[in-house]
């Protein structure tokens, strides 16, 4: 029997979406709607939004939708009241998908994990020893955690948060080749989209208008810690990072959605550039199998032609799902080394749709 005939023949999964009036949560609230093995049941907001619909919540002063998804928002989901974070009683849904800031997500996530399992966009927890960064695909083996978090602090659930979004396309690229070849040393730079700030407070349209921001505020030491944490190995009750030299540089530029990244690696072992291509083609691909509603055709997808990958043409690719890869060439400045570009889509793999996969693979093995 397949995952998906499994699940057929299971219970839905009742789901809370909190921060949904966000434009995380919104994304949270499109890829649910029908979703074929959960329910939104409960959607969660600041006090601001309590007491009133869905669609009251989203609608501006002016009348208009603030609806900043893909498609129409769901008639069932504009219906649903909201309800005040603080108030939300975990014991009345199985998942949590939390999309809030960190500060709050801190106290309130510890909160709902005491109950059920909580699956986050939130930076609060990803660097606590005990807890995995979960990056579909890659880092399976170290849910293994979720146990030793839940003994060590008496959770009934658990807390497992996905990377930051400009982390999840270098970390989907560089697994393999850390796999197949090791890795000495990386280098990034990103360009990354206004959404990745959200709209408040966001970035000013006389910020980013014919600008490229050249700092943005923790980002760069998130992708660095993040990176060697996923990648790093489950030992016991503890992940020992990877042991490659890695250094970011992260900028905003104005694109709307999708983050393109200039990665600069050095290899531990020589491979060329047919080997490289392999390991990312061949990656994630035994998941194929699983059944699992939202898995793309592929994580990762190469393009030969040297003008791709674009954000405009390939942010979408895998239902924003695929990261797109590119212009592999060597680079002549160190023994092993390789350039490459990627685009990855911040609000979907790299937030909600991604934590959406991630649910679907916990639920499969029994973690959900």
């Amino acid at each position: 029997m397949t995952t998906q005939q499994n699940q057929d023949n299971s219970a839905r999964l009742r789901v809370a979406v909190v921060g949904a009036t966000g434009m995380a949560g919104q994304q949270f609230l499109a890829a649910l709607a029908h979703h074929p093995w959960m329910d939104v049941v409960t959607v969660a907001a600041s006090a601001r939004s309590a007491g009133k619909t869905y669609r009251d919540a989203i609608t501006g002063a002016g009348g208009q939708l603030s609806w900043f998804a893909d498609g129409v928002p769901d008639p069932a989901q504009l219906a649903l009241e909201v309800i005040d974070a603080e108030a939300l009683d975990p014991a009345s849904v199985d998942l949590v998908f939390s999309c809030i800031d960190a500060e709050p997500a801190r106290r309130l996530e510890a909160r709902y994990a005491e109950v059920c399992p909580v699956i986050s966009t939130a930076s609060a927890f990803r660097m606590e020893a005990d807890v995995p960064i979960g990056l579909f695909g890659v880092n399976h083996d170290h849910f293994a955690l979720i146990e030793v978090q839940k003994k060590r602090r008496g959770f009934r659930g658990f807390v497992v948060p996905n990377p930051n979004c400009t982390t999840v396309g270098l970390a989907m690229t560089l697994a393999p080749l850390y796999r197949a070849f090791g890795i000495e040393r990386v280098h990034v730079v990103s360009m990354q989209a206004i959404s990745g700030a959200g709209r408040s407070p966001g970035v000013s349209g006389l910020d980013i208008i014919d600008n490229i921001v050249p700092f943005i505020p923790k980002e760069e030491a998130k992708v660095e810690a993040e990176t060697k944490k996923i990648l790093g190995q489950l030992r016991g009750e503890e992940i020992v990072p990877a042991d490659f030299g890695i250094a970011a540089t992260c900028t905003r530029v104005p694109i709307i959605e999708g983050h393109t990244e200039v990665v600069h690696v050095q290899l531990s072992r020589d491979a060329d550039a047919a080997a490289i291509t392999s390991a990312w083609t061949e990656h994630g691909r035994e998941l194929s199998a699983a059944g699992y509603p939202s898995m793309p055709p592929a994580l990762i997808a190469v393009h030969d032609d040297p003008f791709r990958p674009q954000v405009r043409l390939d942010r979408d690719a895998g239902n924003g799902l695929t990261t797109s890869v590119g212009r592999l060439r060597p680079d002549p400045t160190a023994p092993r080394a390789w350039k490459y570009m990627l685009v990855s889509h911040n609000t979907k793999m790299g937030a909600a749709t991604g934590c959406i996969l991630l649910a679907e693979h916990l639920r499969a093995v029994g973690l959900v």
